[in-house]
């Protein structure tokens, strides 16, 4: 009996060491952020609506958010901007936290211009740059090319310029992730609109920040 009860003994505290081993490193795996990794945001400079040099050396360290837009479009970019200040509020005071705001009218957005829209806006996180100073072909060139967001000319009726209704997501080593749809394949971006009935996804963005957060 004694026996029987010292394998008892045995077994439990087999069980309970292996507990103590295991459990941090599966609870690790479902904190760590199963997102796939494209390709490194390629190197970039402008000016900010402080009229300070802003560079992608000023994001090393930080999860950041990337969009396209400007300061006169008159449909979607009002919409986005609701959507980024939500994710901003969400992250106030995080230091490891950063959104990159393009514009691809850098002729008509001067860092003043950009600065009174920032006022108007909400726009008050300190890693929240406006960007302008270059001429379109860099800002389209680092759109389509660098991140594969279309932004081009457009229609009169919206502004005289276009570009998409997504979201890009950055990690800190400067690599552009995205969580997986229903079918197993990445995203890319996130909908910053509900576009065609789908739904936003600024959720699923702000979950995704805070695994990346992590890591």
């Amino acid at each position: 009996m004694k026996k029987q009860n010292y394998s008892y003994i045995g077994i439990s505290l087999i069980v309970l060491l292996f507990g103590i081993y295991a459990i941090p490193k599966i609870i690790a795996h479902f904190q760590t952020a199963n997102l796939h990794k494209f390709n490194k945001v390629p190197d970039f400079e402008f000016i900010n609506q402080d009229e300070k040099v802003i560079t992608n050396k000023d994001y090393e360290g930080k999860v950041y958010v990337v969009e396209f837009f400007f300061a006169t479009c008159p449909t979607i970019c009002p919409l986005m901007n609701q959507k980024m200040v939500e994710i901003q509020n969400e992250f106030m005071g995080n230091p490891n936290f950063g959104i990159a705001s393009f514009s691809i009218t850098p002729d008509i957005d001067t860092p003043h211009q950009l600065k009174e829209y920032a006022k108007n806006n909400g726009i008050n996180h300190k890693n929240w740059h406006l960007l302008t100073g270059k001429g379109d072909d860099v800002v389209y060139d680092l759109s389509n090319e660098g991140f594969k967001l279309y932004a081009g000319k457009g229609e009169v009726s919206h502004g005289g310029f276009e570009h998409s209704g997504l979201f890009a997501l950055v990690d800190k080593d400067g690599y552009i992730r995205s969580r997986y749809d229903e079918n197993g394949n990445p995203i890319l971006y996130y909908r910053a609109l509900d576009e065609h009935g789908f739904g936003d996804q600024i959720t699923e963005l702000k979950e995704d920040i805070k695994l990346l957060l992590k890591e």
